[in-house]
């Protein structure tokens, strides 16, 4: 069974970093790109980073652009999205993302709550 588990959530002040962590099981990841999207409250889910299977090639949200990095080990067949400079509105739900033919996987989501 194929899974997808993030980690590394928490509740941090404005200016503080986080480190979320995306561990998958069940098949390897390597040629697939991953990503990490965000869903805060009454809002829809939304993109915020995605590397490419290589770690080569990284894209970043406007928003986050600057204070995020996406990376990833393929050893581990973890991903990795270090938050730098959290605001409060960075306040959602972080959710892991791959894609392989045919088929898209989803974590379970892990909070990160940014207080002012």
């Amino acid at each position: 069974q194929v899974q997808l588990v993030e980690s590394g959530g928490g509740l941090v002040q404005a200016g503080g970093s986080l480190r979320l962590s995306c561990a998958a099981s069940g098949r390897t990841f390597s040629s697939s790109a991953m990503g990490w999207f965000r869903q805060a409250p009454g809002k829809e889910r939304e993109f915020v980073a995605v590397i490419s299977g290589s770690g080569g090639t990284t894209y970043y949200a406007d928003s986050v652009k600057g204070r995020f990095t996406i990376s990833r080990d393929n050893a581990k067949n973890t991903v990795y999205l270090q938050m730098n400079n959290l605001q409060p509105e960075d306040t959602a739900v972080y959710y892991c993302r791959a894609i392989v033919p045919g088929r898209v996987y989803w974590g379970q989501g892990t909070q990160v709550t940014v207080s002012s």
